[in-house]
């Protein structure tokens, strides 16, 4: 029963990563907008959810839609003064929006509690049932198929080969009668809106959260998913997913001295990704794009 629970719980993080990768994916992969504060706008749909559910009572399931509109929101606040920005600069500007939401979750303690964190977060419930176990997988898999399915739309429709025109060669977009900046500022929104509802999910999933959970390595760990999984390729992002979630669960199991433990599993970790990306640099399942500037939207 113990391994059972253990290999629920693998797969329930699979999936809340795969939301939150497959939505960066369509900032980074499909629009080049290199992004590397996503973790902000999924530790602002886990705050926002759980605070509903504990100061006010809102029941899960509206807590999870104010998650993801707070979320998307923020997302529509950091385009404004960012989405002219192009490469180095807005990965820049993105990475100060993450730091400055992880110090206010760290002291705004009159809200968030701080370091303390939130306890006691309550599991989703309909009709009286309360999903967890096996039946929050269940629901965590149901969110993973409509962020796929949204997402797969919207990249394969005519808005989505307007996104990839704009990763490719902004400046013709733009000369073609495209609204660049409401396009950029579009795929940050719905791409932050996912993310906030990853938060949510999480936050519930979990029952407790607090600034650590939201720092900026969790950013680098999605950018790695999808780096891994393929730039602009949906399934992509659920396979880097599983990848790196699995990659360092055998590590636990290695004879290793207690005083090396956590120091040779990050290196052997790092090694296994340098071996990957030397073998496969477009990722598992990703397209091949015109280069690297251009993918960062430089």
């Amino acid at each position: 029963m113990a391994f059972e629970a253990y290999l629920i719980h693998l797969a329930i993080l699979i999936g809340i990563y795969s939301i939150l990768s497959i939505s960066l994916n369509l900032a980074i992969g499909f629009t080049g907008l290199l992004n590397i504060g996503h973790v902000a706008f999924y530790g602002i749909g886990a705050y926002t959810s759980a605070l509903l559910a504990l100061n006010f009572g809102i029941p899960f399931w509206f807590g999870l839609l104010i998650g993801g509109l707070v979320a998307s929101f923020f997302g529509l606040l950091l385009a404004i003064p960012t989405i002219k920005l192009k490469g180095d600069y807005l990965a820049i500007a993105t990475l100060g929006f993450a730091i400055i939401i992880e110090n206010i979750f760290r002291n705004w303690t009159s809200l968030t509690r701080g370091p303390l964190g939130l306890p006691g977060i309550p599991k989703p419930q309909l009709f009286g049932f309360t999903f967890s176990g096996f039946y929050f997988l269940i629901l965590i898999l149901i969110f993973v198929l409509i962020t796929y399915l949204i997402i797969k739309h919207l990249v394969n429709s005519p808005y989505g080969r307007v996104l990839k025109a704009i990763r490719e060669d902004e400046l013709a977009a733009s000369s073609l009668g495209k609204n660049v900046v409401r396009y950029k500022t579009q795929a940050l929104i719905i791409s932050a809106f996912f993310a906030g509802i990853a938060g949510s999910l999480y936050a519930h999933y979990i029952t407790f959260i607090d600034p650590s959970s939201f720092s900026i390595m969790e950013s680098i760990l999605m950018i790695s998913m999808i780096i891994v999984g393929g730039l602009a390729s949906v399934e992509g992002s659920i396979v880097g997913a599983i990848i790196l979630i699995l990659l360092p669960e055998p590590l636990r199991f290695l004879p290793l001295p207690s005083f090396a433990i956590g120091s040779l599993r990050q290196m052997i970790y790092a090694g296994i990704l340098i071996f990957l990306l030397i073998k496969r640099p477009q990722g598992f399942l990703g397209e091949k794009l015109k280069g690297e500037k251009n993918v960062a939207g430089s």
